[in-house]
């Protein structure tokens, strides 16, 4: 199928969005310093099976929409992400390390959502209707990429 991911035995389409906030909410993230944490992201993404797809900054955090492999160990990526660009940026940037109240750049929480493909509603039926003999019950494979 056209645009999935895949290896030797699968195929995948897995999409996440995620969301990094400062340390406090302090507002220190400008054009410079997200370009910088975003070029960190790309060097350490390969080695997790993590390709960016997009990203985009406030004042005090970051969207980040990336696509992964099954194998992807995702909660550990975002680890290695935030204490390699927490030094980076800090020790590049040392008008930032003043501005926090302690050595942290990223808040220790962080939101992942998955995202992209087919509506869940849409999987939903599409399941429901698997094995059912009335073809008008089944819904299109093409229905999935709406």
């Amino acid at each position: 199928m056209k645009g999935l991911d895949n290896n030797a035995h699968s195929v995948f389409l897995l999409y996440y969005h995620l969301i990094l906030v400062v340390k406090y909410r302090k507002k220190v993230l400008d054009d410079p310093v997200s370009n910088r944490a975003k070029e960190i992201f790309e060097s350490i993404a390969p080695n997790y099976h993590i390709t960016l797809e997009e990203w985009n900054h406030d004042s005090d955090h970051v969207h980040i929409m990336f696509r992964a492999h099954p194998r992807s160990e995702l909660s550990k990526f975002i680890n290695a992400y935030k204490s390699a660009s927490s030094r980076l940026i800090k020790k590049e940037y040392p008008q930032i390390r003043q501005k926090l109240w302690k050595e942290t750049f990223w808040s220790q929480s962080f939101c992942l959502l998955s995202a992209g493909g087919a509506p869940i509603e849409v999987i939903r039926r599409y399941i429901e209707t698997q094995g059912e003999k009335k073809h008008e019950r089944r819904i299109p494979v093409s229905d999935l990429s709406e």
